[in-house]
């Protein structure tokens, strides 16, 4: 009714409810996620330099996030003699039906393509230690963990779909690869790889996004504008 209001994530969620009619459109507002704290996570001014090259997974352990690419980027980058680290970090989630088991997880670790760090409570100081983050999802709503690695200055990697397109423009604050395409993600990481000024480039206008549009203190205020319209 006139006293609702229909708070969405990303603008690909807005138009489903538009086309749907299931809402008046007047009572939709688009506010972009929960936010996330700008002071918490912030650019770590001694980016190591020399050491093998970092890229990072930070999702809850479903395949839907893209992890079997990602592995296989990794498969395919190592074979290419390329001295890339991958890191997942996250919870097996075995009551989802999506979930990737343990056990595969442990045979990856096992053959040598990622490092398995489980869960991790400082976020912040995991984005320290890392070169770029990727997020192969097949759908997000609005990827959370992906904000917090933009606010932290790092390059992103993700996929061209609704949630995550609105986090990454391609080639400013990140790379867009296909979905579900190994050989475009592996690309991409590999770009990331040999372009240090272009990792540098795309992590300051990452920071500066996450500051102009995701900063908790934005989303608040806004969130807070709908309520007082229902008052």
């Amino acid at each position: 009714g006139k006293s609702a209001r229909l708070i969405l994530q990303n603008p690909d969620d807005v138009g489903f409810f538009e086309r749907a009619r299931v809402v008046d459109r007047g009572t939709i507002r688009l506010i972009p996620g929960s936010g996330v704290d700008c002071r918490r996570f912030v650019p770590n001014a001694g980016r190591r330099r020399g050491e093998r090259f970092r890229v990072l997974l930070a999702a809850r352990l479903l395949w839907d996030k893209g992890i079997a690419e990602y592995v296989e980027a990794a498969r395919s980058l190592h074979a290419a003699g390329r001295a890339i680290d991958f890191l997942l970090a996250g919870d097996p989630d075995p009551g989802n039906p999506a979930a990737v088991p343990e056990a595969q997880i442990r045979c990856w670790v096992a053959e040598g393509l990622v490092q398995w760090l489980g869960h991790v409570d400082d976020m912040p100081a995991l984005f320290a230690s890392v070169d770029a983050v990727a997020l192969p999802s097949y759908r997000e709503g609005l990827p959370k963990g992906l904000i917090e690695a933009g606010a932290c200055g790092l390059p992103l990697v993700t996929t061209d779909v609704p949630g995550c397109r609105e986090v990454v423009t391609d080639g400013v604050d990140g790379l867009l690869v296909q979905v579900r395409d190994v050989a475009t993600l592996a690309a991409a990481i590999a770009r990331l790889h040999d372009g240090p000024a272009l990792c540098e480039r795309l992590g300051k206008a990452a920071r500066e996004k996450a500051l102009a549009e995701f900063d908790e203190r934005i989303v608040l205020d806004k969130t807070l504008a709908v309520y007082r319209e229902l008052v």
